[in-house]
């Protein structure tokens, strides 16, 4: 073991838990959670720019970091950073990934803490805006790193590059562009990094990827305006009607997927092995669980992270506000689809086009497809049982393992642009309202964080010669 001016693993997770224990972290969060960076809206660019100049940058810099800010190559978009502390070519290189935005505050609507601007401690939750979704969970990356590097001396044992952007609640514009045009400087081993949830609050967890998004709408227009029911009833096609058969013959009462192509391969046996025994839902405020919705012969856990799904995230047809006597003329469904590696979306369109011109609905316009591909590491990766035995050895207990993420993150810009193996420890948890007023940390998750995390940057250190490398072509 390294004991480089006296230091030890041990002391090492202990000095993050101390970290956390004398307000330490608090105070670096509360001036990140007091920096306004809504991506969303429109006069944010100084508040994002000042996230990463301010400081994000001057934190890292004094961590040993070079760091450079990046213009996003969409103008209109915030900015990018991009850092590197570098201890030898010999060491492996690990890339952290975080997001310096925020979703919009919704001042008005919080009902604990003070506000989305103002951190504040109330029994085990800290509330603010990004506590949870990302400030918190890159903070808690970026303590730990600084923990490591004070016990052990000035040196971790490996080098490692982090990745910041500030526009992440938008769709992350800029960040594939940046990521392309820069992959020489962000070039590493493996990434390792936090966002979303774990399973549950008491539960650590890896995820390994994520599943991939398709939105898409399904549009009927039959005629220009509505006519009296009573005089045309039984005489015009209703499209609200057919509309809902369409979708009907693409998804079953049930939730079970009807086309063939948008069913994904079967679940490989070292992913339903991963996810034997985990058991979905259940902590406080989680909704109970639909036991005969989705695919049958699956469990609530499979479906949710190995298989797919479609949705309709909205429909409407004439006036649902003011209803009238009348047949419709148009009506209109958005349909979301959630799917995992396996599942060919590329002709998506045509196939839903042709899916339903076989099943006599061929004038519904299929809208232009929008999609975030799907990805998933094997969960026999090398990186994968790395962190899983570092964290392991930290908690006394395994961590969950999900093969991907049932939600979607832009991670298929590390695993594809970027060729990485991606590893994700998550530190928030399902009920932190995320997105929505009174968002929270809880302080016991987040103290855990710092340790994890802590004794996983000091693991790599000690392990660097047996991890795996990518070559340099």
């Amino acid at each position: 073991m390294n004991r480089a001016n006296g230091g030890s693993r041990a002391a090492a997770v202990a000095a993050a838990a101390a970290h956390f224990d004398d307000g330490s972290f608090a105070r670096d969060l509360a001036r990140r959670v007091a920096i306004r960076t809504e991506s969303q809206e429109a006069g944010s660019s100084a508040a994002l720019h000042e996230y990463l100049a301010g400081e994000i940058g001057p934190t890292l810099a004094a961590l040993g970091f070079s760091h450079r800010i990046h213009a996003n190559p969409q103008p209109a978009y915030g900015p990018l950073l991009i850092a590197a502390r570098h201890e030898g070519d010999g060491l492996p290189t690990v890339l952290v990934y975080g997001h310096g935005d925020v979703i919009r505050g919704q001042d008005d609507r919080w009902k604990r803490g003070k506000g989305p601007w103002q951190l504040a401690a109330e029994g085990e939750r800290l509330y603010g805006r990004g506590t949870a979704d990302n400030k918190g969970q890159h903070s808690i990356n970026i303590a730990a790193l600084a923990q490591v590097l004070a016990v052990r001396g000035g040196r971790l044992g490996f080098n490692v590059k982090f990745l910041v952007e500030t526009g992440e609640e938008t769709g992350s514009p800029g960040l594939a562009a940046t990521c392309q045009r820069e992959r020489e400087a962000l070039f590493a081993d493996a990434l390792i990094a936090s966002d979303g949830p774990r399973l549950r609050r008491e539960r650590p967890t890896l995820f390994l990827g994520t599943r991939g998004v398709a939105n898409f709408d399904l549009t009927l227009t039959l005629r220009d305006g509505a006519h009296h029911s009573g005089n045309w009833g039984g005489l015009l096609r209703n499209p609200g009607t057919v509309l809902a058969n369409a979708i009907a013959s693409m998804v079953d009462g049930r939730g079970r997927i009807l086309v063939k192509a948008l069913r994904p391969p079967p679940i490989p046996a070292n992913v339903r092995a991963a996810l034997a025994g985990v058991a979905f839902g259940g902590d406080p405020g989680d909704p109970a669980i639909d036991p005969g919705w989705g695919e049958p012969g699956l469990t609530p856990t499979e479906r949710v992270i190995a298989w797919n799904t479609l949705e309709v995230l909205a429909c409407r047809t004439g006036n649902p506000e003011q209803p009238i006597n009348a047949i419709p003329p148009s009506a209109k469904a958005t349909m979301h689809m959630r799917y995992v590696v396996g599942t060919d979306v590329s002709r998506l369109r045509e196939v839903v086009r042709e899916h339903l011109a076989a099943h006599g609905f061929a004038d519904i316009e299929v809208g232009e497809v929008v999609t975030m591909a799907a990805t998933r590491l094997d969960p026999d990766n090398a990186w994968v049982r790395f962190a899983q035995a570092s964290i392991e050895r930290t908690t006394g207990a395994p961590p969950v393992l999900l093969p991907n993420l049932g939600g979607s993150l832009p991670n298929d810009v590390f695993a594809e642009i970027l060729g990485l193996p991606t590893v994700w420890v998550p530190h928030s948890y399902p009920a932190c309202s995320q997105h929505a007023p009174d968002e929270h940390l809880l302080a016991p998750v987040a103290r855990e964080a710092l340790q994890i995390m802590a004794g996983l940057w000091w693991d790599l250190g000690e392990e660097a010669a047996s991890l795996p490398r990518r070559p340099r072509h």
